[in-house]
């Protein structure tokens, strides 16, 4: 489902100075499989999963999403395969402040065509125990419920492969269990691959298998079952 070939990123300081943030990084995932991500602060953890779902080009290697190699797309090309294969979950949630749990589970929904965008909203949004907060605002609704409206959002569309940037990192303890728990059993129910970013080790051994990353480079990798 995802393939990753001796990916480099380097930025360019104000100093006129290269900063590589990741280099020669190699790995795949199956399709189905769950993988988590993991290293200290600045270890290019969030820098590899934008790339790897084609938020950002990277300055050499390759990406390739269900087959598709990203470096030749264009933005719209990316976007279009976005919406075709991938979900993303924010530790921020992303949630448009505007909208109601319902109207923000739809709005892919309808960007992507699907008739029954309402009545499927509807119904993740009571797999994701909401149902009585469909007409609630972001702001009217707590961590933890925002996240299980981004949760909500991210497999109504029906992804190939999920994507997930610290999903519980802002959240407290007793919030955080319980988004994991409902993360796992929706994926685990829908068969879809799942690619975690965390700094949480617990949460990290969940899934199948681990990537360490360190300096930008992949310095072990931990196969858990």
């Amino acid at each position: 489902m995802l393939q990753v070939r001796a990916l480099t990123q380097t930025y360019m300081l104000a100093s006129g100075q290269p900063l590589t943030v990741l280099e020669d990084i190699n790995f795949e995932v199956a399709p189905g499989e769950t993988m988590a991500i993991v290293g200290p602060s600045g270890s290019g953890k969030t820098t590899l999963l934008g790339l790897c779902a084609g938020l950002d080009r990277a300055a050499r290697g390759t990406v390739l999403l269900n087959g598709i190699p990203l470096e030749p797309l264009s933005e719209d090309e990316r976007a279009a395969l976005r919406n075709q294969y991938v979900g993303f979950i924010f530790q921020n949630f992303q949630l448009l402040p505007t909208l109601t749990a319902l109207e923000n589970v739809m709005t892919p929904l309808e960007l992507r065509g699907e008739r029954q965008a309402e009545a499927v909203a509807r119904e993740w949004l009571e797999r994701v125990g909401l149902g009585q907060r469909l007409h609630h605002y972001p702001a009217q609704l707590s961590g933890g419920e925002q996240q299980r409206v981004g949760i909500a959002r991210a497999f109504a569309n029906r992804p190939r492969i999920l994507f997930a940037d610290e999903p519980t990192g802002n959240l407290d303890a007793e919030n955080a269990g319980g988004v994991a728990d409902l993360l796992f059993a929706l994926n685990r129910d829908a068969g879809t691959t799942l690619v975690l970013v965390t700094h949480d080790l617990e949460l990290a051994r969940r899934t199948g298998r681990i990537l360490y990353l360190r300096g930008g480079r992949v310095w072990r990798e931990e196969r858990l079952n």
